[in-house]
């Protein structure tokens, strides 16, 4: 192995496939922002790059390469536990739930599947021998969470890059994407950082936008969504004449498909953005995207405790998509089906 990492030729292959890795990238990042293909090809860039630096450093010093798979180890190991307190912190702040439950779940499921495989290791590294059946059982248990783990991850880090990514501004219409209010119909803690997210471009632009607070009424809600920002704008000095409600919508994609039929219906300039919490962001330009809407989405600000279940619930809604699931389901395969075929013998 030592060998084959300082060969030049293998270190100049490594260098041609990171380089391929990032221009692909970027390259639909360009295209369209509201892609999941971007987000694998963004996971597969950082990897190469990852593996070109260890590389690099192994043919000075190996222990620095060592220690790099060390710390990846680590983190691996690291992660369930880090998700399983984080659902635990989620559920005491907002309430038990099973949405909230969610990374106490995934992370009880990802030690599962670690300690399946560690455990399977460490016997057959003691020489026992295990039925097909077991060693089956743990490949695949411990591989589907490996897929799954690194795909969710890949969303996890495309979801954060694009954030920071910048944006064109000077916009002529803002639209602020609702989310449930307090039980006395106030906007909670999601909403009001939207709502001073749009507030905020409102003030920084030379030429302010209108806002459109964006939300209909649910079942249990005092009002709709849309009445109880419009009163908050107000209320931070917003004219009365810079807002527009749009009280129909009952779901993300209603929310942007009649505010587009608001920007469509008046005259003039029609640069368009939306305001959603940070971890929405790419679904709701997805979503856009499906609709054939041209717009900017910009990210408000939420909780560190409350963003990774939230991240996982953004993702099932993204993977559950009938096309994603599919290639999701195909994926998997694929990623098995180099073990299988050494489990049958077969190569």
């Amino acid at each position: 192995m030592g060998e084959l990492l300082r060969n030049p030729d293998f270190l100049l292959l490594a260098v041609v496939f990171t380089t391929a890795a990032w221009i692909l990238s970027l390259f639909f990042m360009l295209r369209s922002r509201a892609r999941l293909r971007n987000c694998f090809a963004f996971l597969l860039a950082v990897t190469a790059t990852v593996l070109l630096i260890g590389m690099l450093t192994f043919k000075d010093n190996p222990a620095i390469l060592i220690t790099e798979l060390l710390v990846i180890a680590a983190a691996l190991l690291i992660v369930p536990f880090f998700l399983m307190i984080n659902g635990a912190e989620v559920m005491k702040k907002e309430g038990r739930s099973f949405k909230h439950a969610l990374p106490l779940i995934l992370g009880i499921v990802i030690l599962i599947g670690e300690i399946l495989v560690v455990l399977t290791v460490f016997m057959l590294y003691r020489g026992e021998r295990l039925s097909n059946v077991w060693l089956a059982l743990c490949l695949l248990g411990g591989l589907s969470i490996f897929y799954g783990s690194l795909m969710f991850l890949a969303f996890v880090l495309y979801v954060a890059v694009i954030q920071i990514i910048p944006h064109t501004r000077d916009f002529d219409y803002v639209a602020i994407l609702g989310c449930a209010l307090k039980k006395d119909g106030t906007p909670g803690n999601l909403l009001r950082s939207r709502l001073d997210k749009a507030i905020k471009l409102y003030r920084k632009d030379k030429t302010p936008p209108y806002l459109i607070p964006s939300g209909g009424r649910g079942e249990d809600e005092a009002c709709s969504e849309a009445d109880a920002m419009y009163f908050y704008l107000l209320q931070q000095g917003i004219p009365a004449e810079k807002i527009i409600e749009e009280d129909q919508s009952k779901n993300t994609r209603e929310n942007l498909k009649n505010t587009k039929a608001i920007v469509d219906a008046r005259s003039g300039r029609k640069k368009f953005a939306f305001v959603t919490s940070n971890y929405h962001v790419y679904r709701a330009w997805y979503y856009c995207r499906k609709q054939g809407i041209d717009c900017v989405g910009i990210g408000a600000p939420v909780a560190f405790y409350y963003w990774p279940s939230a991240m996982i619930r953004e993702f099932a809604a993204i993977i559950l998509e009938k096309r994603h699931l599919m290639l999701f389901l195909l994926g998997w395969l694929a990623f098995l089906a180099p073990f299988i075929l050494l489990m049958t013998g077969i190569i």
